[in-house]
């Protein structure tokens, strides 16, 4: 094992949590000033839910010894085993700290999918949705990609969590846009004006989780070195220019640049580039940051013609962005890199692999979850009444204010 390597993985963890702080800001200054609290609740509650569910089930799930491809044994449950030996994942780092690096990218998954039910879901029933979501989507998916399932074997891609982390909670946040329905301002094809109450604190989570996203993606390379400063760069160039790709459109589209297009653009830079981080190069790294927030950009105002009310456009960035950036990962990889060429290196092959992940991400993750949103609903109810909903969640949920008037 390797100080410098076990070092850097605790430092990238750390980053990696930020994440999670930095989307509840991101998400609170989206919504109306009612539900800023209830809405960063929902990152720090999981912050403590998930990482506890995750030692006692999911990592075993998710990175325990492979059944059928499909899914870790309970061997690991309750951590059993895991602790300063090396991790067969990672055999630099201990057991202990490359589970926690990945309970960290299980916490920021699992609260990405909040940001689609946002100022309409009832408390207890967020946190049953997401304890079973994390068990039963998040670690099958974590383990068909990462864990050596069936999608690894097949030579699927994905560097950081385009297909797990963001392509999976896009997924789900369809789901829960579909079963929860529009908010109320929205029902019957209202047209209501929903705009953000702080955008400086958007701005600042924006900030944060870009900075916290260096951890994401350099530390995804699981040691110290070339290929983890290659990521860092990578990701940064996509982050740039995603804000460029945003702006450009929206500009030519709506006529004026907006500060949440560029923290928008950043975010769609950044999750692009994901999944290929560690496998293309520098200068396709910038381009797929910059058609990331085009396609972003669109992708977030097609919502609208197809009618459905993901908040905070968990689906259009995070799904569409993770979608964009898994299949540019099959064009732009390069053995210069990482010892995997694309489809623009020679290898059409790869795109196959790619493909499926996109479906498998897609279909698995949003009926699976269509069927536990479901679940929750007939257990204890997903959606506070109409009342409560206009009068904020942050009242009725949690009985404070995120300002005095």
């Amino acid at each position: 094992m390797s100080a410098v390597d076990c070092s850097f993985i605790i430092l990238c963890s750390m980053l990696v949590m930020l994440m999670t702080p930095a989307l509840a800001l991101f998400y609170g200054g989206l919504v109306r000033s009612r539900n800023v609290l209830s809405t960063t609740m929902h990152s720090f509650s999981l912050l403590g839910l998930v990482s506890i569910l995750w030692a006692v089930l999911g990592f075993s799930l998710a990175f325990g010894p492979d059944s059928l491809g499909l899914i870790g044994d309970l061997s690991q449950s309750f951590l059993n085993g895991v602790g300063s030996g090396p991790s067969p994942y990672a055999e630099s780092i201990p057991a202990a700290l490359f589970m926690i690096f990945q309970c960290m990218f299980a916490v920021l998954t699992v609260a990405l999918v909040s940001g689609a039910y946002a100022e309409r879901i009832h408390f207890p029933a967020m946190l049953l949705f997401s304890a079973l979501w994390l068990l039963l989507v998040y670690a099958p998916m974590a383990h068909w990609v990462w864990g050596r399932g069936w999608l690894a074997n097949l030579g699927a891609l994905d560097f950081a969590g385009g297909t797990v982390v963001h392509m999976t909670s896009g997924a789900g946040a369809l789901a829960a846009a579909h079963v929860l329905g529009p908010r109320l301002e929205l029902k019957g094809g209202g047209k209501s004006p929903i705009v953000p109450h702080n955008l400086p604190m958007t701005l600042l989570g924006c900030g944060l989780l870009w900075f916290g996203w260096f951890g994401f993606n350099s530390g995804s390379a699981l040691s110290a070195g070339p290929l983890a400063a290659h990521a860092l760069v990578a990701t940064h160039l996509a982050a740039a220019a995603g804000i460029i790709g945003w702006l450009a459109v929206e500009w030519v589209y709506s006529g004026k640049p907006t500060t949440l297009g560029a923290a928008s653009g950043a975010l769609a830079g950044l999750v692009a580039i994901t999944p290929g981080a560690g496998f293309v190069g520098l200068l396709p790294a910038v381009v797929i940051g910059l058609f990331g927030g085009m396609v972003c950009y669109g992708a977030v105002m097609l919502k609208i013609r197809l009618g459905y009310d993901d908040a905070l456009d968990v689906v259009g960035i995070h799904g569409a962005g993770g979608t964009w950036g898994c299949l540019a990962t099959g064009l732009f990889a390069t053995s210069a890199v990482n010892g995997v060429d694309g489809l623009f290196f020679g290898q059409a092959g790869q795109m196959w692999p790619q493909l499926l992940s996109v479906l498998a991400a897609w279909g698995y993750g949003y009926f699976a979850s269509r069927i536990l949103l479901l679940f929750t609903d007939k257990l204890i109810g997903l959606r506070v009444r109409p009342e409560t909903e206009l009068a904020g969640l942050d009242i009725s949920e949690h009985n404070e204010r995120g300002y005095q008037i």
